[in-house]
């Protein structure tokens, strides 16, 4: 699925959304990525301010991928769009 991120809350959600559905605890995504569990909890919340590292480590952990691509560019790929 793809998702466009227009804010923090809504990477906040999306954080939440991809660690349910790799099934893990905040606790063992916090291990796998070496965050503490109130940290993965606060990134959860709001993800403002998370580090570019600590994005990609997570979705790493989540089995999700970054991808960056130019707004003004249809997308090509047929799976379904979620848009905030």
């Amino acid at each position: 699925m793809l998702h466009l991120i227009a804010t923090p809350g809504q990477m906040a959600l999306l954080l939440a959304a991809g660690r349910r559905q790799a099934g893990l605890t905040q606790a063992q995504a916090a291990a796998r990525v070496g965050i503490s569990q109130s940290r993965i909890s606060a990134l959860e919340t709001d993800a403002a301010a998370i580090t570019l590292a600590q994005l990609l480590a997570l979705c790493g952990a989540y089995g999700l991928q970054l991808q960056v691509r130019d707004k003004n560019q249809p997308v090509s790929d047929p799976a379904p769009l979620i848009e905030w």
